[in-house]
């Protein structure tokens, strides 16, 4: 018999809530710490696997292990490797021509100032991995951006990619909003009077009514990103959205209440039906893959 397998690597409110639904809707159903075990690819074209690791890396290559054994896993690993990264997930909203706020790519930290300076400040630098807000930095002039350049230059390998964009001004709030199979879910407004916003930094979270125009250009990041459950980062200016992030492994503990939405029962359902589908080799439905690929856990 077919089973949904929730992987994690620290059990946190999502998981639980994921499990509960299937429990309550009899839907046959595990948690599985990754940890635990020394890994194998074998065959497995039956159950599917919803990975909500929090590490990146590990989910990543979970998944493909998987995968490689004939599994169906929510998400694919192209799409974890896409929006686990800032800087391809940026080009490929760009080659989908999807509006985001302006940035730059920088290989030396002259280059970083020099994005910087073309910008305009403010600009804000990101990692190009991670999540919850962690490792942001906004700097308002030459000074700022070169001591944050120099830091980072101190912190390995993987911040010699420097990602540097556009600071938004937003009204003290953002729009995450969540999109299940290819179609718009709910969404939160997050307000805080930090230019971070996220709620697991204390950002507070409203509902926001979801408008055709808002409908239009999730639909069109799901095109451009893939997918089976994604969570996307928006600002609101006055010309319209701009798509900031998107994340594939995405928290949701604080968007369920203020939405009315039953996040984890609708997630549990379209995992239900892929499992339907792929018992009877129908292998349409929720969408496999990105079509760009590069490589959070991503707090709401």
């Amino acid at each position: 018999m077919s089973r949904l397998r929730i992987l994690y690597s620290r059990l946190r409110a999502e998981e639980k809530q994921l499990f509960a639904a299937a429990e309550a809707k009899g839907i046959p159903c595990s948690l599985e710490d990754i940890r635990t075990e020394a890994w194998r690819i074998e065959p497995n074209e039956t159950d599917v696997f919803l990975c909500r690791c929090i590490g990146h890396l590990q989910n990543v290559s979970v998944a493909r292990m998987l995968e490689a054994g004939g599994a169906r896993v929510v998400n694919p690993s192209a799409v974890m490797e896409l929006c686990g990264d800032k800087l391809a997930t940026s080009a490929a909203l760009a080659a989908a021509d999807i509006p985001q706020p302006a940035f730059r790519a920088a290989f030396s930290e002259e280059a970083a100032l020099e994005a910087a300076e073309q910008l305009g400040y403010p600009v804000v630098f990101k990692p190009v991995t991670g999540s919850w807000g962690r490792l942001l930095a906004l700097a308002s002039n030459r000074e700022t951006a070169e001591a944050i350049v120099e830091h980072k230059a101190h912190l390995g390998a993987a911040h010699q990619v420097y990602y540097v964009q556009s600071y938004v001004e937003k009204g003290g709030f953002d729009v995450r909003a969540f999109v299940l199979d290819g179609r718009p879910l709910c969404a939160i407004r997050r307000t805080s009077g930090h230019w971070i916003t996220n709620t697991a930094r204390g950002g507070r979270a409203e509902n926001q009514p979801m408008d055709a125009e808002l409908r239009s250009v999730l639909e069109r990041v799901h095109g451009a990103v893939g997918g089976d459950f994604i969570a996307v980062d928006l600002f609101l200016t006055r010309l319209g959205w701009l798509v900031n992030e998107v994340n594939d492994g995405a928290e949701f503990r604080n968007s369920s209440a203020p939405t009315g939405v039953d996040i984890a029962s609708a997630v549990v359902e379209a995992c239900t039906d892929l499992m339907k589908r792929e018992k009877r080799g129908d292998k349409r439905g929720l969408k496999r893959s990105a079509t760009l690929c590069g490589t959070s856990s991503p707090g709401a």
